[in-house]
């Protein structure tokens, strides 16, 4: 055994003596096992596909219905484009031409939208049925989950307009008591939470009940307003005469980058749930030995592949020792559960 691997050992002993480091390790190993970066990817292509449309149609909208009232059409787009704050001004700016032909900047972002959410929400239910590692016989069908994409479609426009209501509050608070600032990120924080909540149990199975799906929603929620608020912090401090400088260019890595974080902790605060849920901790870096939340991991990864009602998949671990101890002896060794 080399320096590294003693020194390796040393710390994974460590970890899995204690709670935070135990579950921070656990997270990522079962991150890393369900191949979630190739789930953030797609979802984030989806997102990408969705949030043009999507900001499209608030201009169009606006545009056509608040034709008489410039100031606050202006301010409730503002708002809206506050909620990406890297680059929602940039976004603003370069969708303001849209408003010349509202008639069919409406149809086709509906006809987009519709689209990219639907995209979205077929990958989001995907992405929950790997993370949970659900067996194909408990994962849903076409029709369930087109019923449940169009489910997703009516959160995503609620939870949109609910916090583009509560942006515009908060700008008009401008100038206004600490009080006041604190009830509105207070309110903020509390929709966030509620869209996390909300949209983990539109996208997960039935079979997965909805208290295990709390503590990631909450802690979603909790860093999805962090987020929002350093953005507004960065924008207003820091990158204000920054996206001069570097332009389009900016605007579009800038997005690209926000949906990947945004995605980033949404399937991240997913597996949190199942980790907590089935006690997926302490994991062990270096193998063997395995330990019990390792065996687990690995039989639901084998189980996940059932596909038929009649089909039957049993998964067993056999000790290093008494395989060492078989192969001596020429034999094949005893598995074990």
């Amino acid at each position: 055994m080399s320096e590294l691997e003693r020194a390796v050992r040393r710390i994974d002993r460590a970890q899995q003596r204690h709670l935070v480091p135990g579950l921070i390790v656990g997270v990522a190993k079962k991150y890393g096992d369900d191949a979630a970066g190739t789930l953030v990817t797609n979802l984030a292509f989806s997102s990408f596909l969705t949030i043009f449309p999507l900001l499209l149609l608030v201009v169009t909208v606006l545009g056509l219905i608040l034709t008489s009232y410039p100031s606050l059409r202006q301010e409730l787009i503002n708002s809206t484009f506050s909620q990406i704050p890297l680059i929602g001004h940039d976004l603003s700016s370069n969708l303001q031409a849209l408003h010349r032909n509202s008639l069919i900047g409406l149809v086709v972002a509906l006809v987009f939208l519709l689209w990219g959410s639907l995209g979205l929400a077929q990958n989001g239910i995907y992405t929950m049925e790997q993370i949970w590692n659900l067996p194909g016989i408990h994962r849903s069908n076409f029709l369930a989950r087109l019923g449940r994409s169009a489910e997703f479609l009516a959160v995503l426009a609620v939870g949109f307009s609910a916090s583009t209501v509560l942006s515009a509050i908060g700008t008009n608070s401008a100038g206004r008591s600490l009080v006041w600032d604190v009830t509105a990120v207070g309110g903020s924080l509390v929709l966030n939470c509620t869209e996390f909540i909300v949209a983990y149990r539109v996208l997960t199975p039935p079979v997965v009940k909805t208290r295990p799906l709390l503590p990631g929603a909450i802690v979603g929620g909790v860093g999805w307003t962090l987020l929002q608020t350093l953005g507004t912090y960065l924008v207003g401090r820091v990158l204000r005469n920054e996206s001069a400088v570097y332009g389009t260019f900016a605007v579009v890595l800038g997005l690209i980058f926000w949906i990947s974080l945004a995605v980033r902790l949404v399937v991240y605060t997913a597996e949190l749930n199942v980790v907590l849920d089935r006690r997926l901790w302490p994991r062990s870096i270096v193998q063997p030995p395995l330990t019990d939340a390792d065996r687990k991991v690995l039989a639901a990864q084998a189980i996940q592949n059932q596909r038929r009602p009649e089909q039957r998949v049993r998964v067993t671990f056999e000790d290093p020792d008494d395989q060492a101890a078989s192969d001596r002896a020429g034999g094949e060794g005893t598995p074990s559960h």
